[in-house]
C-alpha cells in the first residue's frame, strides 16, 4: 500500500503528533508498505529517512515555536500523482490538512484524519484575551472541525474519552475508530538509566520525570508548584523536565521564585533514542496536562516501568487506572504533591504500580495497532469507491454565534 501522511509538524520537532506519525510510519515500513511524509520545512535540518518531502515554512509571531507550513510546492504537486497513492492520511485539519483534503479530492483518493489535538484549547495563542472573543473563536474552531470531518472517509481517535467528546460535542456519527498511538516496547526493554543517574549524580535522589512541550496548555506551573511542596518534606526529591517550548524561560523563573531551581533539571528536547534511558533513570512520572487526547507521554513512562501521578483528565485517564498503575488526582498542586508523597512513602506499592504500568503498556504494542490502522485504510478505500463520507450532525452545544462587537 502507498500511504501519504500530511502533518504540520515533524522532525526535528518532538511532540505527541510527531511520535505518532513516526511510530506508525516505521511499523508500516517494516510490514512492506511505502509511507510518504509531507511536512513543514525546518531550517538546518536534513532528513535521513527516505520519502520525506517538505513544504516551505514561516515562523509566525504567535508564541508557537514551530514553523508554519506554507502549503505551496509545485514539486510536490507533480510528485503526488506519480507515486500512485492508495490513501491520504492527515494529522491536522488546517494548513497541510487543507492541502491533504484538496489533494484527496483532486486525485479521487480516500481521506483519513487523526484527531490528535483538542484544538479549541489552543485559541489562547490568538492575541484576543477577552472572554467573549475567546468563546467566539472556540465555537468557530468547533464548527470548522465539523466541516473538515465531513470531507473525510474515516476519523481516527486516540482514546475513548476523546471518542465521547467527538460524539457528544461535535456530533460525530459514523466512520470512526479508536486507535491509540502504539509503543515500540523493544526500545524500553533494552534501555538502561544507570549511566544517566551516575552522570547526572542522581544516585541518591528520588527523581520525578515528565515530558512534553513547554507551553501553557500543558499545565506545567501546577506540576512545578507540586514539586516545591514535595521538596519541603523530601529534600532528596528532584524534578526532571524533558522538552522545550515557549514557556521554558517562565518555568525556569518560576522554579527560581519557588526556591527549587537547583532541584529542577530542564533537559531540553531529547531524541527518540535518548528518551527511554532518561525515563528509566527516574523513579516516577508526574503529569498535569488537562488537554491530552491520548496520554502518549504517560504511556511512554509506563513502558519504562514508572508509576504515575497525574491530573485526572482526558487522555491520561484512558491510559492510567487510579490505584493500579499510579494515582489520578484533581487539578491542583496540593493534590499532586500529596499523591507524590504518598507514593514515595510506600516503596512496596511503588514497585507494584511500576510492574502494573509496564504490563499495561504492553497492551499498546505498535505492531497490533498498526494492523488496526491498515484495516481502517482498507475500509476508507472501499468507502471512497462507494461515495461514503463521515457524518457529523451539529449538536446544540456548538451554536453559530456572531462575532462580538468591540
Amino acid at each position: 500500500m502507498h500511504i501519504a501522511n500530511f502533518t504540520n509538524t515533524y522532525l526535528p520537532v518532538i511532540s505527541g503528533v510527531v511520535r505518532s506519525v513516526r511510530s506508525f510510519r516505521d511499523e508500516l515500513t517494516r510490514k512492506g508498505h511505502n509511507v510518504f511524509i509531507f511536512a513543514q520545512e525546518h531550517a538546518d535540518y536534513v532528513d535521513v529517512d527516505p520519502f520525506i518531502f517538505r513544504y516551505p515554512s514561516l515562523n509566525l509571531p504567535t508564541g508557537v515555536d514551530i514553523p508554519a507550513a506554507i502549503p505551496i510546492s509545485p514539486f510536490i504537486d507533480r510528485l503526488l500523482p506519480a507515486v500512485k497513492l492508495d490513501v491520504i492520511h492527515t494529522h491536522h485539519p488546517f494548513l497541510l490538512g487543507q492541502t491533504a483534503a484538496a489533494k484527496a479530492q483532486e486525485l479521487n483518493l480516500p481521506l483519513v484524519f487523526t484527531f490528535h489535538t483538542q484544538y479549541r484549547e489552543y485559541t489562547h495563542y490568538f492575541p484576543f484575551p477577552a472572554e467573549t472573543v475567546q468563546n467566539f473563536l472556540k465555537n468557530a474552531v468547533d464548527r470548522w472541525l465539523q466541516d473538515f470531518m465531513r470531507r473525510c472517509q474515516h476519523i481516527i481517535i486516540p482514546s475513548e474519552s476523546m471518542r465521547e467528546t467527538l460524539v457528544n460535542t461535535y456530533g460525530l456519527k459514523n466512520n470512526f475508530t479508536v486507535i491509540p498511538t502504539g509503543i515500540d516496547m523493544e526500545a524500553y526493554r533494552t534501555a538502561s538509566g544507570e549511566k544517566i543517574r551516575k552522570r547526572r549524580r542522581w544516585e541518591k535522589d528520588i527523581v520525578m520525570i515528565s515530558i512534553g512541550r513547554l507551553a501553557p496548555e500543558k499545565n506545567w506551573s501546577t506540576l512545578m508548584h507540586a514539586a516545591a511542596l514535595v521538596l519541603k518534606d523530601i529534600p532528596h526529591f528532584r524534578f526532571v523536565l524533558i522538552g522545550d517550548g515557549p514557556d521554558r524561560k517562565s518555568l525556569e523563573d518560576l522554579a527560581t521564585e519557588l526556591g527549587i531551581r537547583k532541584r529542577v533539571i530542564f533537559t531540553e528536547s531529547l531524541s527518540f533514542s535518548e528518551t527511554p534511558s532518561y525515563m528509566k533513570a527516574a523513579n516516577l512520572f508526574g503529569f498535569a496536562s488537562i488537554t491530552e487526547t491520548q496520554g502518549l507521554a504517560t504511556l511512554e513512562a509506563m513502558a519504562a516501568g514508572l508509576p504515575v501521578v497525574a491530573v485526572d483528565a482526558s487522555g491520561t485517564c484512558d491510559i492510567l487506572k487510579h490505584g493500579q498503575q499510579g494515582y489520578l488526582v484533581e487539578n491542583s498542586a496540593e493534590a499532586l504533591a500529596a499523591a507524590i508523597k504518598k507514593l514515595i512513602s510506600n516503596p512496596e506499592r511503588m514497585q507494584k504500580f511500576a510492574e502494573a504500568a509496564y504490563k499495561k503498556a504492553q497492551s499498546f504494542n505498535i505492531e497490533c495497532l498498526t494492523e488496526k490502522l491498515l484495516t481502517v485504510y482498507e475500509q476508507a478505500i472501499r468507502d471512497k469507491k462507494k461515495g461514503r463520507f463521515v457524518t457529523v450532525n451539529p449538536p446544540a452545544s456548538v451554536p453559530a454565534e456572531p462575532l462580538p462587537q468591540p
